[in-house]
């Protein structure tokens, strides 16, 4: 531990020592001693971990942190609902493949991919979720209550 830096990384290679010393073990000889033998698999396991750990935090990018949504103080005048009380209408499934598709402006393959199904399942799922949204606009705004469609 005192040469890991941290109790979990000593842990850590403590377990990587011993899988490889059950890995290895047909190296060792018979009448030679174990401890020499032992502690040059526990020096190679503890460089090459810290070889990875040196590879994995040279190709890490630091990224920025996301900017803050900006609100109004009176963010909808007009007597529509607010988004979030729109969104909060549809079902989860649906409310992550349009906030995929409409606040991150990922595409329909990349959705697909994210969510583990196909974009005609992507499709569909925005589909919905633009219908049910047109329904609650139709129900707030005055115009959709006098006959027009134009939403």
């Amino acid at each position: 531990m005192s040469q890991s830096g941290s109790r979990a990384d000593a842990e850590d290679l403590l377990q990587d020592t011993w899988l490889q010393i059950h890995r290895v073990r047909h190296t060792y000889r018979p009448g030679e001693p174990v401890l020499p033998w032992v502690y040059a698999i526990a020096r190679h396991v503890k460089v090459d971990g810290y070889r990875r750990s040196q590879r994995i935090r040279s190709r890490e990018q630091v990224m920025s942190p996301l900017p803050e949504v900006f609100r109004a103080s009176n963010p909808h005048p007009s007597g529509t609902p607010a988004f979030d009380a729109m969104i909060a209408e549809l079902p989860a499934s649906q409310r992550e493949v349009l906030g995929m598709l409409k606040v991150s402006g990922m595409s329909l393959e990349e959705v697909a991919r994210a969510t583990g199904s196909t974009v005609g399942s992507v499709k569909l799922k925005a589909h919905r979720a633009y219908a049910k949204l047109r329904s609650v606009l139709n129900r707030s705004t005055p115009l959709a209550k006098g006959g027009s469609n134009a939403v």
